[in-house]
């Protein structure tokens, strides 16, 4: 993970490392000093140069004293022996930094090179945005009807929209929402995150978002008795429920891995595999079969790859971090079931179309 950025003598200054010691130290995009992990990587780590110009040679150092848990840096950059920045970081201004990544200078330009800058460029342009909305809303009007493609709209725009306030949240750019036919949506950003609570928030704001919209639609259709409203409660429950399933990359699969993934000991995966065994097993019991099987699939992917974790750079949830996120999203889950169940009961067919498709 980026744990330090600023400038020196008139270049970018970067520190990257991980909770085992490693860290590697970048000044104008090259590498300039490596540090190899080591049994106690808290403490002061020290990073010594040079660097070469028309009045010779300029010794540098770069002290960077790190406390892991709870995050704190506090760091002196020197020139000849003379202080030239000095300050500390901790935890909040680590989640609220985007990670800049060391991008090589290529000096050959070809056809892959071209094709991908032709792609971004178009992928970055307004019109894109338009166009696929345009072709998502004729896609489902010609399966659906007009309404149903309208509705079906506003609940993905909804969605995507808490995936872009929570990264506005932290401080990242972002590029807007992508609308596309027979998949969904898409909300994009600039930065990447730095923090495993970054990708806890940024995924579950968006069924939040999601549950908060059912929740309207369904005070609206008691106090209306309009069955529309009720349709797009049960119907956009559903959509934001799919989306909390633990398989990657579903938003579901990124928070289920960044909870599983900062667990340390063994007795933790122990602990999220017996919930996933629970949740399988209640979910048959309710008679939510295909809930069920897609949930023991996606929790098997990510405790197979727990043994991973410790190739991540991203820093880990802490325990009540772990409690937080978990409850956050089983609570989540529990409300869409409840809001599905609820109109289900109602005795209209179209409204129990959704837990149907869980009984599945």
């Amino acid at each position: 993970m980026e744990i330090l950025n600023l400038n020196l003598l008139g270049r970018p200054l970067r520190l990257e490392g991980t909770m085992s010691g490693w860290q590697r130290l970048y000044w104008d995009h090259q590498i300039v000093s490596e540090l190899p992990a080591s049994a106690d990587p808290d403490g002061e780590a020290e990073h010594l140069f040079e660097l070469h110009g028309e009045d010779g040679a300029i010794k540098c150092c770069v002290l960077a004293n790190i406390n892991w848990h709870p995050f704190e840096l506090n760091y002196r950059v020197l020139i000849n022996d003379q202080i030239a920045d000095e300050g500390k970081r901790s935890l909040e201004d680590l989640e609220h930094s985007a990670p800049h990544e060391v991008m090589p200078i290529k000096k050959e330009v070809n056809l892959v090179g071209l094709a991908s800058l032709g792609f971004k460029l178009f992928k970055s342009a307004k019109v894109i945005k338009v166009v696929l909305a345009g072709a998502s809303v004729a896609a489902y009007s010609w399966f659906f009807s007009l309404q149903f493609a309208l509705a079906l709209m506003a609940c993905l725009v909804f969605h995507e929209y808490g995936h872009i306030r929570a990264m506005k949240y932290f401080g990242m750019k972002t590029k807007g929402i992508y609308l596309i036919p027979f998949i969904g949506g898409l909300a994009l950003g600039d930065d990447k995150i730095n923090t495993r609570w970054q990708d806890v928030v940024i995924s579950i704001m968006g069924p939040s978002f999601g549950l908060f919209l059912s929740i309207v639609s369904l005070i609206v259709y008691e106090l209306t008795g309009e069955v529309f409203f009720a349709g797009l409660a049960a119907f956009n429950a559903l959509l934001n429920l799919f989306n909390l399933l633990p398989i990657l990359p579903l938003d579901g699969g990124h928070i289920l891995k960044s909870i599983s993934f900062s667990m340390d000991s063994k007795i933790g995966i122990v602990a999220c595999a017996l919930g996933a065994g629970l949740g399988v097993f209640l979910s048959y019991q309710l008679g939510l079969a295909l809930l069920g099987f897609l949930l023991l699939v996606g929790s098997i992917e990510i405790i197979a790859e727990w043994r991973l974790r410790h190739e991540s750079r991203l820093y880990p949830l802490d325990g009540y971090g772990q409690l937080f996120s978990l409850t956050w999203y089983l609570g989540t889950i529990g409300c869409l079931i409840g809001i599905i169940w609820y109109l289900a009961g109602t005795g209209d067919a179209i409204l129990g179309l959704p837990l149907q498709v869980l009984q599945s």
